[in-house]
């Protein structure tokens, strides 16, 4: 073998994507990240900068990042395996377990008053919330554009990087007092979903949803620090978190592993990712393993070949693409499956279509290949807060891709 090659992956290549992520951190942009690349059984991983600007604490190939909403994938196959087992049904109504959600009234016009609503078409299904078509979200709006949008403020469930505060059945009592936005299954609106979809593992499972998540998930993984909580033993390897200051431009810390809100067991086990769960690069990577496994990692299956397929399909028709907006361009080559976004075409990132993965408003962003058989995890810490952002995203999924040998 070549020693410029490393099983499919060349040295050389991941030296310059490692070179071109360790100028974001010299050039103070970032504190630190890590990031990891692997094919197969090849697993090339780097961790530059620090977890923290203040104490210069290094920055570890172990080191807990907030996911945010790049959860959504692991409440996608937590739900999954629940309709596995018969507890749910995949196209069948949520009512039993979301009372909250029945009998829907439905927003005349999405920008309308909030009494002015007609009867749902039908009831809510589960695949509507898995594909975020169940009817509320996020308003691609400036914020109190609309009225709907007030009243989920109002309510404590509007999509946004603050932490949901109510527990979950209250939660779900706020939610279920507002009207939908759109008709059952007719558009696409980002997030909201998954928090319900937290809920509803947990009431079909007869589990809290970290229990669920511990018992059925993480532990046959072994994703050891996947986690709602970082325990004392383990909060010297949380990273703290960043935003930058819309007038000095510099980082400024708003959660410390002193002070952290992830140190103290939430109100709400967020599916969705406000608050939520703390991972690792290497617990990412088993769980991509399991999705390139066919749902399957070893003797440990998590999912069926069928459901897994689901998982990595399209599910957003062309025309329900065209009435959901969501930030510039994103249905060019994309569409959403279940709990991530899909590659449907070549995009300038992927010369095929099929990656399928999601990113998260605190920075992190993974995606899987099933034809290249390549997982890339990128872990920062910053708040995502502009198109920089993006770009650094774009960038590393390019170089992953780079890194492939012919």
């Amino acid at each position: 073998m070549s020693p410029t090659l490393l099983r499919g992956l060349s040295q050389t290549r991941l030296a310059d994507l490692t070179a071109g992520l360790r100028g974001h951190v010299e050039r103070g942009e970032l504190p630190g990240l890590v990031a990891l690349v692997a094919r197969g059984d090849t697993v090339h991983a780097s961790a530059l900068g620090v977890q923290d600007l203040t104490s210069g604490t290094p920055m570890r190939r172990d080191s807990l990042f907030r996911l945010a909403s790049m959860a959504k994938p692991i409440t996608a196959v937590a739900t999954l395996m629940l309709v596995e087992e018969g507890k749910l049904p995949l196209d069948g109504a949520v009512d039993p377990w979301l009372p909250e959600l029945a009998n829907r009234r439905v927003l005349r016009t999405p920008d309308g008053p909030l009494d002015d609503t007609v009867p749902a078409k039908r009831a809510i299904t589960v695949r509507d919330l898995l594909t975020l078509r169940w009817g509320l979200g996020a308003v691609m709006a400036p914020p109190g554009t609309h009225p709907i949008q007030r009243a989920m403020v109002e309510a404590r469930v509007a999509p946004g990087f603050h932490a949901l505060t109510d527990p979950p059945d209250e939660f779900m009592r706020r939610l279920g007092s507002l009207p939908l936005r759109h008709q059952p299954g007719e558009r696409w609106a980002y997030h909201t979903g998954y928090e319900v979809l937290g809920v509803l593992v947990a009431r079909a499972s007869g589990l809290r949803f970290d229990d669920f998540l511990r018992e059925r998930l993480f532990g046959p993984l072994g994703m050891k620090d996947t986690a709602f909580v970082v325990p004392a033993e383990k909060l010297d390897r949380l990273t703290t978190a960043y935003a930058h200051d819309d007038v000095t431009g510099r980082l400024e810390a708003w959660d410390t592993p002193a002070n952290s809100y992830w140190s103290r067991p939430p109100a709400f086990l967020s599916g969705g990712g406000q608050g939520g769960l703390v991972s690792t690069a290497d617990d990412i990577l088993a769980f991509c393993r399991m999705l390139l496994g066919g749902g399957q990692t070893g003797n440990t299956r998590a999912l069926s070949r069928a459901s897994l397929q689901e998982l990595l399909t399209d599910q957003i028709s062309e025309e329900q693409k065209a009435a959901s907006p969501f930030f510039p361009g994103f249905w060019d080559a994309s569409g959403w499956g279940f709990g991530g976004a899909v590659c449907t075409k070549p995009d300038g990132v992927s010369p095929t279509a099929g990656r399928y993965g999601w990113a998260g408003g605190y920075g992190p962003t993974f995606f899987i290949d099933p034809e290249q058989d390549l997982t890339a995890v990128l872990l920062t810490q910053k708040r995502m807060q502009g198109p920089d952002d993006e770009a650094l995203a774009m960038a590393f999924s390019k170089g992953a891709y780079r890194a492939l040998e012919d």
